[in-house]
């Protein structure tokens, strides 16, 4: 049975019972007649009986799984893969390809488990490595007589002039030929961008120094030097070389990009274990169905979001909720997708299966945030679509004038004039002065432990007034400690903090862990217990030097012959409402003493906190703890405001209304709980030893996984867009000087012409001004 893809909804589907459409000869396959009829719209075309078939029902949106992958989608044009634009997410093809709006290249909608690769990172690599080695020997070429190389006693002008043809044209294009692509587009269009300006400007160098070579005669006498005709080759070359410098960089940055949701796919087994009346069956996720039983033995993960039917269990859900402590499941609980069973099996009804699950929407709120960013350069594309034109129209004015009243020849004088006014505005400075900013800016953050995903972060973060954040793993340690040991018999608190350990040795609770790890820094020799017990949601047992020593709940020792006097449990709420869980600890007779066990908050924390409020940051903290211990933290640290007990989907939630009350968020998390908050808020900020998740769905990573990378990051972004702004003042004030006097305004009055060869250099200059105020954020001070 032949299988295809629906280029709409990118579902497969069977091209023997698909509706299908004719365009142009190639047959189309569709899973409903909506996708067929939207499709068509975008193609111009309608539906007719000629174009359109019924070959029977269609088929239903099938997903189609290989047994390896879970929403997998081929990634080439034939496989249907819708790809879109970052900047203009109305803009969506079959295939990948470059934006018509922009030029930027287009990404997948769909993001699969398996990594693909569509080859551009690669392509374009090459063509920058290709533009690097023949564009260094031009560069000798030019500037070699300038720092006293005899080149021009080696070679005739006739020689050196088709040497540096010879190594620029490769360059110009065939490393160039993609931005060329996309200035020619961007013409045709009607939408001029910085490619417009890449495509002018090195084409007027290459092909006005092409002619200089061809045929020499046309270029006046005037503007030789040492005897030869100006060649701007170099110039072209370099351009192209330092553009593409900046494709491949931004390819690879947007590559990172599709890890979150692929750390995601990966949270939900392969298979499922389907209960039914003869026996258990192990099937593919994909053909778990609603209200199928499902064993999910220790160890497991759960494979769909449902509830618990039979069975007890403690599950790990820190995955989704953050929290370190594992949640006891019984009959009745609800049970999340991508959750780890730890201790006993549970038997479950499966309720929402494939994209209706809590994972599966999580990645859709990843994916879709994460394609509503827009790039940095948007700011400079904008300002090219008024800066091209005026310069064409510059260019003209330059030549037409000339061409009438001019000195003879006339014609060589305005061909001249409207060359160096294309080669001034040439826009290698304005190409240099975000990106230079961008990766001098991005490697000082580096250097402070300050990791930045894109540039955009850098433009948002300056305009950020509400700090989010998660409590545990971002204002806490993540990891639980013992922070209270009472004794409330005869027993010392080392004594009691040795026989919980002894006992607690033998489970594998993170609370359990936190005793052992107190008693071993205290250095106390642990004993050793025997005739273990654990019963789930109340407590453990075991023999320790002949007598049994419970821990747990109050009702779990109740069970066990031991009462709680009110004033041990009074004190115990009090322990609670700072924040801490309390565990009680009792032999055969009578309670030995309590043991509190908190997520400490980090040192760093306050003196942070306070550096934010100073800042004029508001501090919102959304956890998914219980109220009372995020209470007591908040109280703390005087946190402005407070949401527990919240899911990831009502982090999200809570981020979006932060941007409907007009506030511009950076959302700080470490979890993978906090992934479509970070992926959501306008700058996502991961603590480095959290979950990979959260790192790669956030724009900006603290390295020491400390908050005091917020207030760097702050800086930061506020010194380097700073900088942005110099350099494009630099750029566009050396047009607006250079333009005029290019195309000869000064002329009548001082006889000043700017000769192309004065052009270049302005235009070089200006380049090495935005260059040398870009290096300056290497050392700014966060």
């Amino acid at each position: 049975m032949s299988k295809t893809i629906d280029p709409i909804c990118g579902m497969t589907v069977d091209a023997n019972s698909a509706l299908v459409l004719e365009i142009e000869g190639k047959s189309h396959y569709f899973c409903s007649s909506s996708c067929r009829d939207r499709f068509a719209a975008q193609q111009g075309v309608s539906v007719t009986a000629e174009t359109s078939s019924d070959p029977g029902d269609a088929a239903c949106c099938q997903s189609d799984y290989d047994g390896k992958s879970k929403m997998k989608l081929p990634t080439d044009a034939e496989s249907g893969q819708i790809f879109t634009c970052p900047m203009h997410p109305e803009v969506e093809q079959v295939g990948p390809g470059s934006c018509p709006k922009c030029g930027m290249d287009l990404e997948p909608k769909t993001i699969s488990l398996e990594e693909e690769d569509d080859g551009s990172e690669s392509a374009m690599t090459q063509r920058f490595w290709a533009g690097v080695v023949l564009s260094l020997p031009l560069l000798v070429l030019t500037m070699g007589p300038m720092v006293g190389l005899p080149i021009r006693e080696w070679l005739s002008p006739k020689i050196e002039g088709w040497l540096q043809l010879f190594l620029a044209t490769p360059v110009v294009l065939w490393s160039g030929w993609p931005l060329l692509a996309r200035g020619w587009q961007s013409i045709v269009h009607r939408s001029p961008n910085m490619f417009t300006l890449i495509a002018i400007g090195t084409l007027t160098a290459f092909f006005f120094s092409l002619a200089a070579v061809l045929f020499p005669g046309v270029i006046p006498q005037a503007f030789y030097e040492a005897g030869r005709p100006p060649l701007y080759f170099e110039a072209a070359a370099v351009i192209i070389t330092l553009v593409l410098l900046g494709q491949v960089l931004e390819l690879r940055a947007r590559k990172r990009t599709s890890g979150a949701i692929r750390e995601l796919l990966e949270l939900a087994p392969e298979t499922a274990l389907r209960v039914t009346e003869d026996g258990e069956q192990e099937i593919p996720l994909e053909q778990v169905k609603a209200g199928d039983r499902l064993r999910v033995r220790p160890g497991e993960k759960t494979p769909v979001d449902g509830v618990v039917r039979e069975g007890s269990s403690s599950v790990d859900e820190s995955m989704l909720t953050g929290e370190p402590i594992p949640v006891q499941k019984s009959a009745g609980d609800k049970i999340i997708a991508g959750t780890l069973n730890q201790t006993g099996a549970l038997l479950i009804e499966a309720q929402q299966v494939g994209s209706d699950t809590v994972l599966s929407r999580i990645v859709d709120m990843v994916a879709a945030a994460q394609r509503s960013r827009a790039p940095i350069q948007k700011l400079v594309d904008t300002v090219a679509a008024w800066f091209v034109p005026c310069v064409l129209v510059a260019a003209l004015i330059a030549f037409a004038v000339w061409a009438v009243v001019g000195p003879q020849p006339r014609l060589a004088h305005a061909l001249l004039a409207a060359i160096s006014v294309l080669i001034i505005a040439c826009p290698c400075a304005l190409g240099l002065a975000t990106p230079m900013s961008i990766m001098v800016g991005v490697g000082r953050g580096a250097r402070e432990g300050v990791l930045i995903k894109d540039a955009q972060v850098l433009e948002t973060m300056e305009r950020v007034d509400t700090i989010v954040v998660d409590k545990t793993g971002t204002l806490t340690e993540g990891r639980p400690r013992v922070t209270e040991v009472i004794a409330t018999g005869e027993l010392s608190n080392d004594e009691l903090l040795l026989l919980a350990a002894a006992v607690e040795r033998l489970s594998e609770h993170p609370l359990a862990r936190a005793i052992v790890e107190a008693a071993g820094e205290k250095e106390l020799e642990i004993l050793n217990a025997v005739e273990f017990g654990s019963t789930t949601g109340g407590g453990v047992e075991a023999q320790v030097e002949g007598q049994r020593i419970c821990i747990g709940k109050p009702g779990f020792l109740e069970e066990q012959g031991v009462s709680v006097a009110e004033q041990s449990i009074s004190k115990a709420e009090a322990l609670q409402s700072e924040g801490q869980t309390v565990v009680f600890v009792a032999n055969e007779n009578s309670l030995l003493g309590m043991i509190g066990i908190a997520d400490p908050i980090k040192e760093t924390t306050p003196a942070v906190i306070k550096q934010i409020h100073d800042l004029g940051l508001k501090l919102v903290m959304l956890t998914g703890d219980a109220q009372a211990t995020a209470q007591a933290v908040a109280t703390k640290l005087s946190i402005d405001e407070l949401q527990a007990g919240v899911s990831p989907e009502q982090k999200h939630d809570y981020v979006r209304k932060l941007h409907d009350e007009g506030r511009v968020v950076a959302m700080a998390g470490d979890g993978i709980n906090d992934a479509p908050a970070l992926a959501a808020a306008d700058v996502g900020i991961a603590m480095g030893t959290g979950s990979d998740v959260a790192i790669e769905s956030a724009g900006v990573t603290l390295v020491g996984g400390d908050l005091r990378g917020v207030v760097k990051a702050a800086a930061l972004s506020r010194a380097t867009m700073r900088n942005i702004r110099q350099n494009l003042v630099f750029a566009f004030g050396y047009n607006a000087l250079g333009i005029p006097i290019a195309a000869g305004v000064l002329y009548p009055i001082f006889g000043w012409l700017l000769s192309p060869m004065i052009a270049a250099a302005a235009m070089s200059l200006s380049s090495v001004s935005v260059i040398a105020n870009a290096l300056r954020l290497r050392s700014v001070k966060l």
